[in-house]
């Protein structure tokens, strides 16, 4: 398959999925190598595509319903702790699509998350286990924010409410 029909098709598949591919099921799906998938995502990204990379795969973000409301809160917890927070966040109804950590030299750092429910809870965790690197949190003592996306006003209250009394937001 010719390269360029290769990521136009590739772009569309990615358009066209409700949930995250990752590189593996791209690859295996093109005949191609994992490489050559991270190097067609990295020239459809500087082409100006929004494609995210997420734990559980590539996606291509949807325009977010309209009935959907996002909030962006300041936490602060340990590692050990990461699975009770974004747990009150799915458990609820919500979504985690980010964390984002404030670097004394790079700035701002930006992790997409795109923790919708228990299952992707456990694979990120998972993911950031078998990998041992650290959590952003670890880079500014704890200290982290999270855009978080809930379906009405009330949801992500009772989100914010829960995450205030569990201890970790930060006012």
């Amino acid at each position: 398959m010719e390269t360029e029909k290769r990521r136009n098709e590739l772009l569309g598949l990615l358009r066209k999925a409700s949930e995250p591919i990752t590189g593996t099921e791209l690859a295996r799906n093109f005949n191609v190598s994992r490489q050559v998938i991270v190097q067609d995502i990295a020239l459809l990204r500087a082409s100006g595509e929004q494609i995210f990379a997420s734990p559980q795969g590539y996606l291509v973000p949807s325009m977010p319903d309209e009935a959907w409301v996002r909030s962006v809160v300041a936490c602060r917890h340990t590692r050990e702790e990461i699975l009770n927070e974004l747990g009150i966040v799915v458990d609820l109804g919500g979504r985690v699509l980010d964390v984002i950590v404030e670097h004394p030299v790079y700035g701002e750092l930006r992790g997409n998350l795109m923790v919708g429910s228990r299952r992707d809870l456990n694979l990120f965790l998972e993911s950031l286990n078998k990998s041992e690197a650290n959590p952003l949190l670890a880079l500014t003592g704890g200290i982290h924010l999270h855009t978080l996306e809930a379906h009405d006003q009330k949801v992500m209250q009772e989100i914010i409410v829960n995450l205030d009394k569990a201890g970790y937001l930060v006012k």
